[in-house]
């Protein structure tokens, strides 16, 4: 069975819950805290599985509890986990802050995230019935460079969740063949500010210039996409009940990817991908 290879970070998430995020200096009493399983990389494995894909990760851990509960959940989910531990470090977390209206900030510190080694991404082990590479932007560019490489030495499609923005090398560029990015994101890489799906749409298009295959994800306004000799299109987003934005990019990720895994055109994977976030943002928080 074809397999999905997350390579990315994990993280302990706090998770806080405040009338409003705090101002520069101000002291916000908040209502609730939680602790889950998080980081980018990890949150799109869990996603892709819950979508019904077989799921491989790469990454590592520290050598302490949090580093054990990130492991225990990827096993829960049936990922075939290939995480380093490294010893005497600590696992990455971050803490996260949502707000009344269901937005939210967060701050990350990266800690064994920052030490995947990039040659064991050439392991051929690693690589044994992987149909699709998926990456993003919480690890080094030296690790995603040697994933891609080691995944365009295979054939295997190279997707990217290039969050948080930063430049990209032209190195890992010429090995894309999928670049995911919300309007922030969007932005910071086309200089097109993302107010309106109409915006979205003119992003991808100027991305669509660089990349294969682009995906840009408008929150409210809905997602754009374009492909390589076809026109761009858009899908306007699901009316819902906010109740919670945080994890949505994950869970679009998650499914999005599960779906092309299957053979499904992008329009198609983008639409299923529409539709499961509009239920997460709209499902109440375990």
């Amino acid at each position: 069975m074809s397999q999905i290879l997350v390579t990315g970070s994990l993280h302990y998430d706090i998770m806080l819950q405040a009338d409003h995020r705090p101002e520069k200096g101000e002291t916000v009493i908040g209502s609730r805290c939680s602790y889950k399983f998080g980081g980018k990389g990890g949150n799109q494995a869990v996603a892709a599985a819950r979508a019904g894909a077989a799921v491989r990760f790469a990454g590592a851990v520290g050598d302490d509890a949090p580093g054990a509960f990130l492991l225990a959940v990827l096993d829960e989910h049936g990922i075939d986990s290939r995480v380093a531990v490294k010893a005497g470090e600590p696992s990455g977390m971050s803490v996260a802050i949502q707000d009344a209206e269901g937005d939210y900030g967060a701050v990350v510190v990266s800690g064994a995230n920052t030490l995947i080694e990039p040659q064991a991404l050439a392991e051929a082990s690693l690589w044994q019935q992987v149909g699709m590479l998926v990456l993003q932007n919480e690890v080094t560019d030296a690790v995603n460079l040697a994933a891609a490489q080691a995944a365009r030495q295979r054939a295997i499609p190279v997707c990217i969740n290039a969050a948080p923005a930063r430049a990209l090398s032209p190195a890992l560029i010429a090995c894309l063949d999928l670049l995911v990015v919300n309007g922030v994101e969007a932005r910071d890489m086309s200089g097109i500010s993302v107010n309106s799906l109409a915006d979205a749409l003119q992003a991808a298009q100027a991305l669509g210039q660089h990349y294969p295959a682009v995906v840009v994800t408008a929150g409210e306004h809905g997602v754009a996409w374009i492909e390589a000799g076809q026109p761009a299109q858009s899908l306007a987003a699901q009316k819902v009940v906010l109740v919670s934005t945080h994890g949505a990019g994950d869970c679009f990720m998650g499914m999005l990817c599960a779906t092309l895994l299957q053979g499904e055109p992008l329009s198609t994977a983008v639409a299923r991908a529409n539709q499961a976030a509009a239920e997460h943002v709209s499902r109440p928080a375990a």
